[in-house]
């Protein structure tokens, strides 16, 4: 059986990036709350400031995350059916959006050294 290829849906940078920040965020319960159907609640989302930010055990560089406070990135998002949107408040990372392949992760989140 052939690997899926990454980003099936051609999202564009930007919500790729965004998308993998929520993937992130939906792995960690100091952000995210499991929902009984299987879909992720997550309602601490970060506020970029400075260089970084602390994204659940990684680091992401604050230019990678404009799409968390950009209602265009989130509204697409949520037409392709990987999010549903509560714009800017919190999100809930569908089941096909825990598992979209972005391919684009080691690009976004970092280890953390601290």
């Amino acid at each position: 059986m052939p690997t899926p290829k990454p980003n099936p849906l051609k999202l564009n940078p930007l919500q790729l990036k965004t998308l993998v920040l929520f993937q992130e965020l939906a792995r960690y319960p100091h952000t995210s709350t499991p929902l009984p159907d299987g879909e992720v609640f997550l309602s601490a989302l970060p506020h970029p400031h400075g260089d970084h930010f602390h994204v659940g055990g990684k680091v992401a560089l604050s230019k990678d995350a404009s799409g968390l406070a950009n209602p265009s990135v989130w509204a697409a998002l949520e037409r392709k059916g990987l999010i549903k949107a509560n714009f800017p408040h919190a999100v809930t990372l569908t089941i096909p959006g825990q598992a979209y392949e972005t391919g684009i992760e080691g690009q976004v989140l970092h280890g953390s050294d601290h």
